[in-house]
């Protein structure tokens, strides 16, 4: 009995030591220094409050390791006039900072938003952290333990789609999945439109797949048009990626297929409407059925179920306006411009108001 007690004891020590040491290799290729961000803009949570950020104009993806380990109970994070708060503090008036994105730490609850300090291409890059008192603090960048990656080909600054700066559109979206960084956006091939698969830690990354879709709503192939936001999600227990599109199509790409330098073509199983931009997406479950959330510019938040979406026929002619997948419109959720997932039963919204943001914590639907 004894000499089964310590088999056990040391097969869990080897199991703790073992564990313990994958945390370690998490953060072990982030050093401290100062992270040079020329701007913030999508944003993931990985393992071990490591924070990964989207720089489009310096081209490359930042891993930041927020240190932001301790797991809360907090079921709320408020803070109307979110916007000013964040001015205020930046030395500043909210006309002239941008809120860019949100993500929560699912370990202690902490909201965090990129912005941008100043307009054009000369503004500053900061990341805010809100607790769930309301405190609002900026994220010290100048010693940080990070590390970062460089895309290959972002596409080039420029006159973009209405007058904007393409290069903003290098990293539309990414998400942390099985130790890789999935990331959306353009870059300067002939089919701009890119998915990049780059595992973390980071070493390199490679000119990642080029996507094809057809846009039914458009009647035509596109090649050109990013993804604006996107989900990896198991469909029929195939890790895919489900993307959406302006004017607004729903397409699955299999995980599968990003290869570098390859071309897939993406399957379009929704039309949701015309004039309309999606802007982020969540999933979860509710009363043991799956859905996904999807926040819009002018057509609200979507919820559509995540059930049998292989079951969909591909969409490969016209469109009128709607098509695929059905969704409801969630009435409660307006002006919706974020959204992240708190936790099982609630998510975090940044919702405007006239001028003004606000974030609020809200109910899964």
């Amino acid at each position: 009995m004894a000499a089964f007690r310590i088999t056990i004891c040391v097969a869990l020590s080897l199991l703790l030591l073992t564990s313990a040491g994958v945390a370690v290799q998490r953060t072990d290729s982030l050093k401290a220094g100062k992270a040079e961000l020329q701007s913030a803009g999508a944003l993931a949570f990985g393992p071990d409050g490591v924070l990964f950020v989207g720089d489009s104009m310096g081209g490359k993806i930042y891993a930041l390791d927020t240190e932001d380990r301790t797991p809360s109970q907090a079921t709320a994070v408020d803070v109307p006039g979110m916007s000013e708060k964040i001015a205020a503090m930046l030395g500043t008036t909210a006309d002239q900072i941008q809120v860019n994105d949100v993500a929560v730490n699912p370990v202690s609850k902490k909201a965090y938003v990129s912005v941008s300090r100043g307009l054009g291409p000369t503004a500053s890059a900061v990341i805010a952290r809100i607790d769930s008192t309301g405190k609002i603090e900026a994220l010290p960048l100048d010693n940080i333990k990070h590390a970062s990656v460089n895309l290959p080909n972002p596409v080039n600054a420029g006159t973009g789609g209405r007058g904007g700066n393409a290069r903003l559109q290098a990293i539309t979206d990414l998400a942390f999945v099985d130790n890789r960084v999935f990331v959306a956006g353009l870059s300067n091939e002939e089919f701009s439109s890119t998915l990049r698969a780059i595992p973390f830690p980071f070493n390199q990354t490679d000119k990642g797949t080029s996507v094809e879709i057809w846009h039914g709503s458009h009647n035509r192939f596109e090649t050109n048009s990013p993804i604006r936001t996107f989900l990896p999600y198991k469909v029929n227990n195939e890790q895919t990626i489900l993307a959406s599109y302006t004017c607004t199509p729903l397409v699955k790409i299999p995980v599968a297929s990003l290869t570098a330098g390859a071309k897939v073509m993406g399957t379009t199983i929704a039309e949701f409407g015309a004039g309309n931009t999606p802007l982020d997406m969540i999933s979860y479950s509710k009363a043991g059925q799956n859905f996904i959330l999807m926040s819009n510019t002018n057509r609200g938040v979507m919820k559509f179920s995540a059930e049998g979406l292989e079951k969909f026929s591909p969409i490969t002619s016209q469109v009128a306006d709607k098509a695929g997948v059905p969704y409801e419109t969630i009435a409660s959720l307006t002006n919706v411009v974020q959204l992240d997932k708190f936790d099982a039963q609630r998510a975090v919204v940044v919702t405007r108001s006239g001028s003004s943001l606000d974030l609020k914590t809200v109910a899964l639907p």
